[in-house]
């Protein structure tokens, strides 16, 4: 059951600031259950109340109020047959209620509309030269994606603010990135990038891995697991760990910088100045090494060696299990360390499962700890919009924790 906040009232005249209080534990409840419909979907009446503990007439009141805002709307439940009034169903109000999420990566940028309820009710993706990745330059294209998908907005919608994806390290607290070794970016202020465009609207950064643990684990194929660890894979590795709920991210906000874990001392130099990184054996550029392709040769390359494992090239996919085996190195150690629920691979490694997948598992069905071999690795479920869907979880983690009432947003 979803704990809920309770005020009882033992007078008829309130004590002072008793009004205030109640007003107070009342935006709460508001709160809880705007998050129940945006991270479960559509709910009955009846159901919201066995969730969160309240009365029926409680759930009616705050329904209304919700209602009245714009956030949820009611529509007539289907009858099953059994005897008795069935209770309405409220769903979140997703095409007038959006963030904005966006993802810088190496080899493409993405931007996408998102509602209140998860949905993605408008995306763009585009590949980039590996040439224009200066931050002003990279910003300022996804602002340009930003305002086309904006301009395509009922002028009615409300945006609640902009999560953006970037694959390196944001310091924690900060809209800052402070270093992303593949986009060749270090003391970059991307909030200072991003205010011009974006105005008044709240901005919010994570690293593209740490997103995409939380889609998956809202959305996606880790949906309903404490423990899951993700591991994104583009042209640079990073892992995204949730232990227990909350993610795992360390003291300065770096957690989960596996792809510079040491694994092989006699291996290629990494750009992050190191010898011999996992990133350095089950990074793009490896595969596409080992496969035979010019290493910088981005997305079009990927989908190059991935059409000619998918006809049959004995070359290509002998290439591809020797590229799973330094994978099932680096996911035996995070097994063993992190003793997690599931393992999500998200990206290229993602797209790589089709023909890795049985060989990753027999080797790790050897060199895992007994007790934790049983540990499921599946592709994302989500593909390249976890980031997308991630980041503007961000968001809304921060609009769905504070009271919901008042003037939210900005019109579009």
């Amino acid at each position: 059951m979803t704990k809920v906040v309770t005020a009882e009232v033992t007078s008829t005249k309130k004590r002072e600031g008793s009004g205030m209080r109640n007003e107070s534990l009342r935006n709460q409840n508001l709160a809880t259950m705007l998050r129940l419909l945006h991270l479960e979907g559509p709910s009955s009446r009846a159901n919201l109340g066995r969730r969160t503990g309240l009365t029926r007439s409680a759930i009616g009141g705050m329904v209304n109020d919700l209602a009245s805002f714009g956030l949820v709307e009611e529509s007539a439940p289907n009858r099953d047959g059994t005897p008795g009034r069935p209770s309405p169903i409220v769903e979140p109000v997703a095409r007038r209620n959006v963030v904005i999420g966006a993802d810088l990566m190496v080899d493409s940028i993405g931007v996408a509309v998102v509602g209140l309820g998860g949905s993605v009710l408008h995306s763009i993706r585009r590949d980039r030269p590996r040439n224009q990745q200066r931050p002003e330059e990279s910003v300022g294209y996804v602002c340009q994606l930003i305002q086309k998908l904006r301009s395509d907005l009922d002028p009615a919608t409300r945006i609640f603010g902009v999560g953006v994806a970037v694959p390196g390290l944001i310091a924690k607290g900060t809209q800052r990135v402070l270093l992303a070794p593949n986009l060749k970016w270090e003391n970059v202020d991307i909030e200072g990038l991003f205010r011009p465009a974006i105005a008044d609207l709240p901005l919010f950064v994570g690293n593209d891995a740490d997103v995409g643990v939380l889609a998956e684990s809202r959305r996606g194929a880790a949906a309903g697991k404490s423990h899951v660890l993700y591991l994104s894979c583009e042209v640079g590795v990073g892992a995204g760990v949730i232990s227990g709920g909350p993610l795992l991210s360390g003291a300065r906000g770096f957690g989960g910088e596996v792809g510079h874990l040491p694994v092989n001392p006699d291996g290629q130099r990494c750009g992050c100045g190191a010898v011999g990184c996992l990133e350095t054996e089950i990074g793009e550029r490896a595969m596409l090494r080992r496969a035979g392709w010019p290493p910088d040769g981005g997305r079009q390359a990927v989908d190059e060696v991935l059409q000619a494992a998918a006809s049959g090239s004995s070359d290509v996919i002998n290439a591809l299990l020797d590229h799973s085996r330094w994978l099932s190195i680096g996911l035996t150690g995070l097994i063993n360390i992190f003793d997690v629920e599931i393992v999500v691979l998200g990206g290229l490694l993602g797209r790589l499962f089709p023909f890795i997948g049985d060989a990753v598992a027999d080797e790790l069905a050897v060199r895992v700890l007994p007790a934790l071999r049983d540990t499921p690795i599946v592709p994302s479920a989500i593909g390249e919009d976890a980031t997308l869907i991630g980041a503007s979880e961000l968001v809304w983690d921060t609009v769905l924790s504070d009271t919901v009432l008042g003037p939210l947003g900005r019109q579009a």
